[in-house]
């Protein structure tokens, strides 16, 4: 066998992971830049410095890259949730810890340079729910609710507290409704609070 045959699947897997990440640095770059809502596909392929063929390769469409975009920019959210410092890691009670999540998502909605949001907010509503990232955070509410104590089906519990930091909610109360994020993380507490006071 020739040995180049050998390490030429290697050197493709190579040039498609710096490709992606190239994608990924220069999407994230328009998006700071321009916001989300302005970034083309073949804005990021001329970013990248690749073909717009490449780009289309690798991520499909517009929606899959911003996906892929999002799942990236909430890592770091995600990871001081599961292991990261106390209120919003472990070492806190756990009613705490939901609390902690709410107040954190609700202040990274409102805040306007935040990556995470801001590309949520171009995602269609449908692939925003089936994200991994969307399952991630059912997931970690559920958990902290069972830990809590709270009476009742936490699967269900949990789905009605994300509702109410949707960022499509988020918006509208604090935009139409003008609801300041002090009075939204207040209501957060209050409903976590109700939720687990039958485990006092």
């Amino acid at each position: 066998m020739d040995p180049q045959d050998e390490t030429a699947p290697l050197a493709e897997r190579s040039d498609a992971a710096r490709n992606r990440a190239r994608l990924l640095e220069a999407a994230g770059r328009l998006v700071a830049e321009h916001g989300a809502e302005h970034v083309t596909m073949e804005a990021i392929a001329k970013e990248a410095g690749v073909g717009k063929s490449t780009l289309f390769r690798r991520f499909t469409d517009r929606g899959g890259l911003l996906l892929t975009l999002f799942a990236e920019a909430e890592a770091e959210f995600q990871d001081a949730c599961r292991s990261g410092p106390p209120p919003l890691g472990p070492g806190a009670p756990a009613k705490t810890r939901l609390t902690a999540f709410g107040w954190a998502l609700i202040e990274r909605i409102g805040t306007d340079s935040d990556l995470g949001a801001a590309l949520a907010r171009e995602l269609p509503r449908e692939r925003r729910y089936l994200s991994k990232t969307a399952r991630d955070y059912h997931r970690h509410v559920s958990t902290l609710l069972c830990e809590a104590g709270a009476d009742g089906d936490h699967d269900m519990l949990a789905h009605a507290l994300l509702t109410f930091v949707n960022i499509d909610a988020v918006d509208h109360l604090r935009h139409d409704c003008s609801v300041p994020v002090a009075r939204l993380q207040a209501t957060w507490a209050d409903l976590v609070r109700r939720m687990v006071a039958a485990a006092g």
